[in-house]
């Protein structure tokens, strides 16, 4: 019996061997091996009790009622400050989105706040924003104390990439839109990922070469500047195209789509990526199901952001568990959410669009 417990335990720790990345030599660079922390995890489920008066229904509302998933996460003053999607279950597009805002001493059990912090309202972004809602979450510290959020608004038939900000993480300014001026102001746009360093705990936004950078893009990887955080410009050649910096790869785990995780993290090495794809079971990953949503790893220049310097040929995680597996979409982990609390980095991440986990990685 011993003989045979030793080897089921053996077995039962290869998935999380062979997720892992070998981080010597020229693949220092990557985060090492993510170990999702089943004692705590799914940390954020949906919540068929808490109630919203939502200004453009004009009704009460269960507005968790249906999923939560797809978090943001900065530290402040000691704490874990999660931004999560949420929907309810009305409408026409699997439910309105809003972000929900909680908080952690610990980074793994959170205390919600009872309505949401950002949601569609009859406002001047109302066009754009109902009634799928306000998707996605990203958040960064600027040098002002000021938190600036990056999200999507969907309107039922385009996405389109919008900034917010606040001071307290409560209270939001909505900004409008992204690319608020020019010709792309109505193209599809997602995950807006800035450039960041590590300063202490926090993550704060910095620039390089006078300008703030971001990655952007749901197919293809993109990149955009700004001199505030707030108003973005897309990189384009000369023709006025946009330059796609990475791009899915047959064979891979990444085959069908490639977009940002959380913010970029400027390193020693140069500028981390951790970005969510999509595979294509006929043309990447044969281990994987079609469409397995998975967390990959990439290196860019710290002096050029645009030019790719490296990319982990294997995911850093991919889904495993039931609640990863089942859910609104199945086979999903979807990384948003990163922050440094008590010496490792902690990752949060959708699972299959229904729930929220967290994992960590000691680097």
């Amino acid at each position: 019996m011993k003989k045979n417990a030793f080897f089921a335990l053996i077995i039962s720790l290869l998935p999380a061997i062979t997720l892992g990345q070998n981080t010597s030599g020229k693949d220092a660079w990557m985060l090492r091996p993510a170990v999702k922390l089943d004692d705590y995890n799914p940390v954020l489920e949906p919540d068929g009790k808490a109630q919203f008066f939502c200004p453009v229904r004009k009704q009460n509302l269960k507005w968790e009622e249906k999923d939560v998933f797809n978090p943001a996460a900065v530290v402040k003053d000691g704490w874990v400050w999660m931004l999560y999607r949420a929907e309810d279950l009305i409408g026409k597009y699997a439910g309105t989105s809003r972000i929900g805002l909680a908080k952690s001493r610990d980074g793994l059990q959170f205390r919600r706040n009872p309505i949401p912090v950002l949601y569609p309202d009859n406002d001047s972004l109302n066009v754009y924003e109902w009634e799928g809602g306000c998707e996605d979450p990203r958040v960064v510290k600027r040098d002002d104390s000021t938190y600036v959020m990056t999200y999507t608004a969907y309107d039922g038939k385009t996405a389109r990439l919008c900034v917010a900000s606040s001071r307290n993480l409560v209270m939001w300014q909505k900004h409008g839109l992204a690319f608020g001026s020019g010709k792309y102001r109505d193209t599809w746009s997602k995950s807006g990922a800035v450039v960041c360093e590590l300063v202490g705990s926090e993550v704060v936004a910095r620039k390089i070469k006078g300008k703030y950078y971001m990655y952007w893009g749901d197919t293809d990887i993109f990149l955009a500047t700004s001199d505030d955080l707030i108003s973005w410009k897309p990189v384009t050649d000369k023709k006025g195209k946009l330059i796609s910096i990475l791009k899915p790869r047959p064979g891979f785990f990444d085959s069908k789509l490639v977009e940002p995780g959380p913010f970029a993290l400027l390193r020693k090495e140069g500028i981390l990526l951790l970005y969510n794809s999509a595979n294509d079971a006929g043309t990447g990953d044969k281990s994987l199901p079609d469409m397995t949503y998975a967390v990959g790893q990439a290196l860019f220049s710290d002096s050029k952001p645009e030019k790719l310097a490296a990319r982990a040929d294997r995911y850093l995680m991919a889904p495993d568990r039931d609640y990863e597996k089942t859910g609104q979409v199945n086979n999903v982990c979807f990384l948003e959410g990163m922050v440094w609390h008590k010496d490792r980095w902690l990752l949060y991440y959708g699972t299959a669009d229904s729930k929220i986990a967290v994992a960590e990685c000691k680097q």
